[in-house]
C-alpha cells in the first residue's frame, strides 16, 4: 500500500463505523502518565484503506468551549483503555503544546501536518520504513 497517496479522514465523516461500539473511544477522559486528565477524545482519524484508527483528536482547555483547543494524538500514545478513560503515555503539557488542529480550517489536514505530530510526540509515521501498528489497543 502507496502511504504518500492515503488520505485519513475523521471516523464521523466516513462511510465506517466501529465494529463494537462498546470499544468506540470517543468521548472517553484522556489520562496522561501522570494521571491526569488531559481532555477528551473528540474524535478519531482513520486509515480507509487499511482501516486502522491514526490518530485520536483530543479537545483540551477552555471552559464551556471557550478557548479549548483540538489536537491529534498519535494511537502509538495510547497504553489501555478501560469504560472511561484512554490512557496515554505522554504528559499533559505534552499534548497541549502539540500542534493545533482546527477542524473547521482544515478538516482534512495534510501529510506535512501529520508529520509535524509524529515529530512532536517522536513516533515513527505509520508511512515509514519500519512502522509496526501497536498491537495494544485494538480499535
Amino acid at each position: 500500500m502507496d502511504h504518500e497517496t492515503t488520505t485519513l479522514a475523521r471516523l464521523g465523516d466516513s462511510e465506517l463505523t466501529v465494529a463494537n461500539e462498546a470499544e468506540d473511544v470517543r468521548g472517553r477522559k484522556v489520562i496522561d502518565k501522570n494521571g491526569d486528565e488531559t481532555g477528551t477524545v473528540d474524535g478519531l482519524f482513520i486509515d480507509e484503506p487499511e482501516r486502522k484508527v491514526r490518530f485520536l483528536e483530543v479537545g483540551s482547555g477552555g471552559f464551556l468551549g471557550l478557548g479549548k483547543k483540538q489536537v491529534l494524538v498519535p494511537v502509538d500514545a495510547v497504553t489501555r483503555i478501560d469504560d472511561a478513560h484512554v490512557y496515554i503515555d505522554r504528559g499533559r503539557e505534552e499534548v497541549a503544546s502539540g500542534p493545533g488542529y482546527d477542524p473547521e480550517l482544515t478538516p482534512e489536514p495534510d501529510r506535512p501536518y501529520y508529520e509535524d505530530v509524529y515529530v512532536h510526540y517522536g513516533y515513527l509515521p505509520y508511512w515509514g520504513a519500519g512502522y509496526r501498528y501497536p498491537g495494544y489497543p485494538h480499535f
